[in-house]
């Protein structure tokens, strides 16, 4: 089927990465600013929390796979591996990319998602149970949905949204138990206001990592769709897994929830979140809706 010609980054996604770094910038500058001002006490707590999440950061995918307790598969490794690293392997030759590490996830949840700094230092991980949820079709809809993530480069500005979101989140803890820590300047702000700002330096990071993910999302399902020329097949992987969410026990899937969540093709909630202010992903039937539109123009151009 004649499809466009338009995989690749997407220049909207691109645009709100850039903004997303440029407020987290402003309001990081701000939070160093009182910092210094609290005096050294405040300054080493702000640069020892730097470094154990900059050593965070750089091993965030190693620390992803391990928490998700997946290993890198070869294609001999099991049947599952040969599928998947087959369906992967023509996908990269189609969207003429690198092809990434491949792991596998043994897990109840259907899900799978992308970690790397770089399209050379990717790994695409699906769960045993999307493998055995998903035929071929549906597969590849999920997994060209994790290359598109891997080509758009979004997996590392996530990465480090979320590694300033959590140095703001460590500094206003650290706030709340040794408050006396920051207060060796007299005249300078106290423990209260560093707290203060270090929380709403927080909230406006957390704030803009989920808007950034929602809209990752459904850049991702359109690089997808685009790639495959099968929107269909997403929509319908897509309303497997999240029927599939619905029969897990909510135990389990808070216990999937956290950091991981905004990685995932689909969240680990059986229910969407009331706001979508407060969610990493959009609303299914809103993804849903712009796949139909997009299939609609895929076969406008093949007539």
């Amino acid at each position: 089927m004649a499809r466009p010609n338009t995989f690749g980054r997407d220049r909207g996604l691109q645009t709100r990465m850039v903004f997303t770094l440029f407020l987290l910038g402003l309001v990081y500058a701000v939070l160093v600013g009182v910092l210094f001002a609290a005096g050294a006490g405040a300054i080493i707590i702000a640069v020892v929390a730097g470094g154990l999440f900059l050593i965070q950061f750089f091993t965030s995918d190693k620390l992803a796979l391990l928490s998700m307790g997946a290993r890198v598969v070869g294609p001999g490794d099991s049947n599952q591996a040969r599928r998947l690293h087959a369906i992967i392997e023509r996908l990269c030759i189609q969207a003429n990319i690198p092809k990434p590490r491949i792991a596998i996830a043994q897990t109840p949840m259907p899900n799978a998602f992308a970690v790397g700094r770089s399209p050379k230092t990717a790994t695409v991980c699906a769960t045993t149970a999307i493998l055995e949820l998903l035929d071929d079709g549906e597969l590849e809809g999920v997994l060209g949905h994790e290359l598109t993530h891997v080509q758009n480069r979004d997996v590392i500005v996530m990465t480090l949204a979320s590694f300033f979101a959590s140095i703001a989140a460590f500094i206003t803890q650290v706030g709340f138990w040794f408050g006396g820590a920051f207060d060796d300047n007299n005249n300078g702000p106290g423990a209260i206001v560093v707290i203060l700002v270090s929380a709403v330096v927080y909230v406006i990071s957390w704030l803009l990592l989920q808007a950034l993910s929602r809209y990752r999302e459904f850049a991702a399902d359109r690089g997808s769709a685009i790639l495959t020329g099968r929107p269909s097949a997403l929509i319908a992987a897509l309303y497997k897994i999240e029927g599939t969410m619905q029969r897990i026990p909510q135990r389990d899937l808070r216990a999937a929830s956290g950091e991981m969540a905004a990685f995932y093709i689909m969240p680990p909630k059986a229910k969407q979140t009331v706001s979508t202010l407060f969610s990493t992903h959009p609303p299914l039937e809103a993804r849903v809706a712009r796949l139909q539109r997009l299939e609609a123009q895929l076969q406008g151009t093949a007539r």
